[in-house]
């Protein structure tokens, strides 16, 4: 029986925030907006503060499908509790529109099933497990069927070797943003995996590792770069206490 893939739409969302908001937005989001988002069909996959800019918010969100993200906007941005506190929210951020729409690259490359329950608005949270790494190339083109192929055979077996496994990776979702009270970058061709490490130590063994791998130098960052990509942009991301992904 072949396992349903979860979220076969996904959302990344960037925040620039004013300073010393992230933490008032972040307190307010995971106490008001996820259970409400997720009742009206949404799935927070995970939300997080940027380890390298203090005034950064990033979050993922899920979806069944184009058709029930657009019900789950609604619902959510239509109902009460964003009516209550987004003048609270609202005035924490300087911009809210750097928002990737993605799909899973592959029938196995989308995001796993939490490994735990979340714990409840206002209950003690560990500290985080784990630091999360996304990577995400602009391409010069599509990241097509042949870039995919390329990326499981040539990119993840040195991703692999030099420390790191990725969790998931996805591409460009072109589909029209029937949502336009939020803004989505479709002129963007992208390809973004993302990868968890213990802690900042193991993340920058292996960036480290990355750029002195042989086989990375020489063989799949020039292919990387002349045939379908610009230079990486790279988020060090550090799970909020109610993030799924952490």
């Amino acid at each position: 029986m072949v396992e349903a893939l979860r979220c076969p739409v996904v959302e990344l969302r960037q925040y620039t925030l004013r300073p010393g908001g992230r933490d008032v937005l972040i307190d307010l989001f995971d106490r008001e907006f996820v259970e409400s988002q997720e009742a009206v069909g949404a799935t927070v996959l995970g939300q997080f503060r940027d380890l390298d800019d203090p005034d950064r918010f990033v979050w993922l969100r899920g979806f069944e499908d184009m058709d029930r993200r657009t019900e789950a906007l609604e619902g959510f941005y239509g109902g009460p509790v964003w009516a209550a506190h987004r003048d609270e929210a609202n005035a924490t951020m300087i911009d809210s529109d750097d928002v990737l729409l993605l799909r899973p690259a592959s029938a196995g490359s989308g995001f796993p099933a939490p490994v735990g329950p979340r714990p409840a608005p206002g209950e003690p949270a560990p500290p985080p497990r784990s630091l999360i790494l996304a990577t995400i190339w602009y391409g010069h083109g599509p990241f097509d069927a042949a870039f995919v192929d390329f990326f499981r055979q040539r990119v993840r077996p040195v991703l692999t070797g030099t420390g790191c496994e990725p969790l998931a990776y996805l591409r460009s979702e072109h589909a029209p943003n029937t949502f336009p009270a939020l803004p989505v970058r479709l002129d963007e061709e992208v390809f973004v995996w993302f990868a968890r490490f213990a802690d900042e130590d193991g993340l920058d063994r292996h960036l480290r590792g990355l750029e002195q791998a042989e086989r990375w130098r020489e063989e799949v960052l020039p292919s990387l770069s002349d045939r379908w990509a610009r230079a990486p942009q790279r988020l060090r991301l550090v799970p909020t206490d109610r993030s799924s992904l952490r």
